[in-house]
């Protein structure tokens, strides 16, 4: 069986949360993404397959860290302004910790609800 790398891995991770979980319009799922440049969010509604809000972030400059609290107070935000109160977390198959962590504990300091 040959090795699998690191994206195949994330990949299975994500299949593994994804199967669990769904967003719906109460209750939309906050799907995290994270490159070597920036980090992003958005909330997405899978029944209606719409996404409610998202942020990126390209507009905060600094450390992938700093970029995640400005993601995570800015999605936080815009979710208040689609009338979004309650969120399902998708991780995005990202171990939770770091960036990940700093995203949905910012997202929950501004209101969101996990």
């Amino acid at each position: 069986m040959a090795t699998l790398n690191k994206k195949e891995l994330r990949d299975r991770r994500h299949n593994r949360v994804r199967a669990k979980i769904s967003g719906t319009a109460e209750r939309p799922r906050l799907a995290v993404y994270k490159s070597n440049k920036f980090i992003s969010a958005q909330l997405i509604d899978d029944e209606a397959q719409k996404t409610v809000a998202a942020a990126h972030g390209s507009k905060t400059p600094g450390s992938l860290t700093v970029q995640a609290v400005g993601v995570g107070k800015a999605i936080a935000e815009a979710g208040k302004k689609a009338g979004v109160t309650t969120v399902v977390f998708d991780r995005g198959g990202f171990e939770y910790g770091g960036q990940i962590k700093a995203v949905a504990d910012t997202a929950r300091e501004n209101g969101l609800t996990f």
